[in-house]
């Protein structure tokens, strides 16, 4: 790590801090239309989201993604591709959709 990149980011931080969040199921009717598939992108360096996301899954999955925009590891899970990912089940327990979490190196 070079003396700019502790100087622009703070010591400690990872170089990226983009977390990909991607749909990996959805059952019954989402208000919002997720399906499996979607990707919202969280760019912690330009505080931009890219993508849609239902404000009650914004809302609760926001803590993990802060965590691993920030280095902590909250990943626990597996992907079918081998790589260590975090799960997140929207609040709606009635229309559930889960979604992954990796962050992006």
């Amino acid at each position: 790590m070079t003396e700019t990149d502790i100087t622009s980011r703070g010591a400690g931080y990872p170089m990226s801090r983009k977390v990909l969040v991607k749909v990996i199921s959805q059952e019954g009717h989402c208000a919002t239309g997720h399906r499996v598939g979607d990707e919202i992108l969280f760019d912690w360096d330009t505080s931009e989201i890219r993508g849609r996301i239902c404000l009650h899954a914004l809302y609760s999955i926001l803590p993990k993604v802060y965590a691993l925009a920030h280095g902590a590891d909250v990943a626990f899970a597996v992907n079918d591709e081998g790589e260590r990912v975090a799960r997140h089940a929207c609040p709606d327990g009635y229309n559930p959709v889960i979604f992954e979490l990796s962050r992006l190196e």
